[in-house]
């Protein structure tokens, strides 16, 4: 009796020096025998197309053996909250909008927004005046106007208001709505020029930060919540259109010293700041410098990044996101713009342009992304409009002389993943045997998970996804993406 005493008293030690040490005790094995699995599949070369495609059950197996190909997910290690998926509210996509045929309005609000009957968007993004995909550059205030006493949003009530509210409204009446500046005024920079990069000048530090708020006032007034800005759309990039410089250094001081302080001063130290908003390549930099600065990460709620690295001749650096979650994992990752470039309207249905989504949402989430945001939500049938040129794909096209809409697999693709995993859910340990499979996988609220599974490869591929030692088997078409939902 003694002896089991000390085993018990023994046991509940360790389990305490267990917990105190931030590891949790050992969950019991999973066991869902049983459970139902349904199968959802967009493939290349068929109609597929987020089809209901399956209805599995798990059952209990053995060790895999190593000429297998297997998933394995692991419930019982959560990382990250999932805060959303959306897409941007940019005034082409307004304009296209306003062209259509109102029943075509509500087919592409369903589409986008419904959780139901489309691929149920949570978040959007919107330009703070005019950005690259505007028919003209414009601001909010007139000329040399310091003091901004003409600031007014009245350009935006034409298109890009009614666009934003039809859109809450199809969301269900909330939608997380956060802006992004592409240049100040002219008259504020260093080089007169909305376009062409040049820099803030520091007299207009305080007016600019003043902008921001003035801005959030102004569409709230209109009945449109903002969450929350960014700082500076790719603030290391001179471009022909709308662009702005800013080094690491001076993001990070203009938002310690102007903008932080001006956010709380106009009762806005509620809405979330988020910096970069560039590539992933120098997303390091960026993070250690504002971030390792206490009086500028106080006001930063994370980071966010874009998908262009590959114009420079680079590699997609997911690994840098890693870096980045764990050196600061108190700030959020936050993917903000990414789409397929050089429109070409014979490649509406180019498959690559869909698998390009589909490795880029797996792989940022894995590294602890919480949100991901397409850039322009529809375009029309030139890939614009766009006031330099820049046309570019969106999800959803819409021929504007037939008064129709395009629908490309990057649309299905982006929905294996807006449609099944919903606002708060925690994504799962995931891991593929191949590297053919990319995967992971989310677990609701509800209780629901979805695990995504995208074959890259011209085979079709038999895999086990396995819960412990309880498994299912699929079969995965090449150039193909499934999404397997079942309960934990």
């Amino acid at each position: 009796m003694k002896k089991n005493i000390t085993i018990l008293v023994l046991g509940l030690f360790l389990m305490g020096c267990s917990v105190k040490n931030g590891r949790q005790p050992l969950k019991q094995a999973l066991s869902i025998e049983g459970q139902k699995v349904l199968v959802y599949t967009t493939a290349s070369n068929t109609n597929l197309r987020m089809s209901h495609t399956g209805n599995k059950v798990f059952q209990a197996d053995k060790q895999p053996l190593e000429s297998e190909v297997a998933v394995f997910v692991n419930p019982n290690k959560t990382f990250q909250t999932f805060w959303g998926i959306g897409g941007s509210t940019t005034d082409a996509s307004a304009e296209v909008f306003a062209k259509l045929p109102k029943a075509k309005q509500e087919e592409f609000l369903k589409a986008y927004f419904d959780k139901e009957d489309g691929i149920g968007y949570t978040l959007a993004r919107t330009p703070i005046h005019s950005c690259d995909f505007s028919s003209a550059s414009f601001t909010y205030v007139s000329d040399e106007d310091k003091e901004l006493k003409t600031f007014n949003i009245d350009h935006d009530k034409q298109y890009r208001i009614p666009f934003i509210k039809r859109a809450i409204k199809a969301a269900g009446g909330k939608l997380a709505l956060y802006a992004s500046p592409w240049s100040p005024p002219a008259f504020m920079k260093d080089n007169n020029n909305m376009l062409q990069g040049g820099k803030l000048l520091p007299e207009y530090y305080e007016a600019w930060a003043l902008y921001y708020t003035k801005f959030i006032k102004a569409y709230e007034k209109e009945g449109m919540p903002i969450w929350g800005i960014t700082i500076q759309n790719e603030p290391m990039a001179t471009q022909r259109w709308e662009s702005c410089i800013y080094t690491a250094v001076e993001e990070r001081d203009f938002l310690k010293n102007h903008l932080g302080p001006t956010m709380e001063r106009e009762g806005l130290g509620d809405k979330n700041i988020v910096v970069w908003d560039h590539n992933r390549d120098l997303i390091t930099n960026r993070a250690n410098t504002i971030f390792d600065d206490p009086e500028a990460s106080k006001y930063a709620w994370g980071i966010g990044f874009h998908w262009y690295e590959v114009w420079a001749g680079g590699e997609y650096m997911y690994e840098n996101l890693d870096r980045v979650q764990e050196s600061y994992p108190d700030k959020h990752l936050l993917f903000t713009e990414g789409c397929v470039e050089s429109f070409d309207a014979a490649k509406y249905h180019h498959w690559p342009n869909a698998e390009r989504y589909g490795k880029s949402m797996i792989n940022d989430f894995n590294q602890g992304t919480v949100g991901w945001t397409d850039w322009n939500m529809l375009l029309d049938q030139t890939g614009g409009p766009n006031h330099v040129g820049n046309l570019c794909f969106a999800p959803i096209h819409a021929d504007t002389t037939k008064g129709e809409l395009i629908y490309t697999p990057s649309y299905y693709y982006i929905g294996h993943f807006s449609k099944f995993i919903r606002p708060n859910a925690k994504r799962v340990s995931t891991v593929s045997s191949r590297s053919h499979l990319l995967s992971t996988s989310f677990i609701n609220e509800d209780g629901k998970i979805a695990t995504i599974v995208m074959n890259q490869s011209d085979k079709k591929i038999t895999y086990k996804l396995y819960i412990g030692l309880q498994a299912v088997e699929e079969t995965i078409l090449p150039h193909s993406i499934q999404t397997l939902v079942y309960s934990n």
